[in-house]
């Protein structure tokens, strides 16, 4: 065989088994930004996000590239006093396909209100689990930031496609919440900086007082959503016995951060599961919808009724 095609295909091989685990997109916009500076700097920075998430490998586990993750981050960036010092707000929102169709179902849309950081155009994105905390504390917290929520996504993508499954990754958050950058302005990592913030999310998800809550991912994506393509009504039953055990966790343990972060951006979602459900079910999840996403308590009750 010709030993260049054998070079070749061992290169295919290599890089299919080792793909990154992310397909990323990072939009950073800078409209607010009001003070006199470069504005060709956010779009290095733009460009440098995208490479950092996308380029770099996460875990030690073998990502086929249709396995990739499909997620998106918007920084939206405020002025402040100090020269290359920015703040502002992150929204991440990440979504794993159901079983047999080509719908992408959303599995974390979340926004961030506690991000500053320092960045000079250029300046290398650098990030090392073992030493979260650079020379530099708000350069730092910016990589710290998308590192976390780098491995929040894997985590809970892994949690719905098995028991447990995100533990490893929800362990490298937690490692760098309690490694993170500390320094004026910078916020979110602290259990007293807020009810919920990065250290909050993460400690639900760890917390063993707390533990239905990854059968509850694992019920609703695996047993519930992926079943919907064999067995519709085995499905949406599923479901709604996800839903109950919401009720009773949330009862258990009200104003966990983790019960309002699982109902982000699954309201239409939701809404659409149970519109052709039969009488009964249709009120139960109406019921249990409201006192669960209290923010959209009147759409499933108008649309569901």
């Amino acid at each position: 065989m010709n030993k260049v095609f054998l070079i070749f295909i061992s290169s295919f091989i290599f890089s299919f088994v080792h793909a990154q685990e992310l397909n990323a997109r990072v939009t950073v916009s800078a409209v607010q930004v009001t003070n006199n500076v470069n504005r060709n700097a956010f779009q290095t920075l733009q460009t440098a996000l995208n490479n950092f998430l996308n380029n770099r490998k996460w875990t030690k586990d073998a990502y086929t590239p249709n396995e990739k993750i499909d997620c998106t981050f918007f920084l939206n960036l405020q002025s402040t006093e100090e020269a290359n010092i920015y703040k502002g707000s992150l929204t991440i929102q990440a979504a794993r396909p159901v079983f047999n169709t080509s719908y992408l179902s959303p599995i974390i849309n979340f926004k961030d209100e506690d991000v500053i950081f320092k960045y000079v155009e250029f300046q290398q994105l650098e990030f090392n689990d073992n030493r979260v905390t650079g020379n530099d504390p708000q350069i730092s917290n910016l990589t710290a930031i998308f590192a976390y929520y780098v491995n929040m996504i894997i985590a809970f993508d892994n949690e719905s496609f098995a028991i447990r499954g995100g533990e490893a990754s929800f362990l490298k958050a937690q490692n760098i919440v309690n490694n993170a950058p500390d320094g004026r302005g910078i916020k979110g990592w602290k259990a007293f900086d807020g009810i919920r913030n990065r250290y909050w999310l993460v400690d639900n998800m760890l917390n063993t007082r707390y533990a239905v809550i990854n059968d509850i991912y694992y019920n609703y994506y695996r047993l519930g959503l992926d079943k919907f393509y064999e067995d519709e009504n085995a499905g949406r039953s599923e479901i709604l016995n996800t839903l109950n055990l919401l009720g009773v966790f949330n009862n258990d343990n009200p104003n966990t951060m983790i019960n309002q972060f699982f109902f982000q951006g699954k309201s239409n979602e939701l809404i659409k599961i149970f519109l052709k459900a039969q009488p009964q079910d249709k009120a139960k999840a109406v019921e249990l919808l409201s006192k669960l996403d209290l923010t959209n308590s009147n759409s499933y009750k108008e649309v569901l009724k």
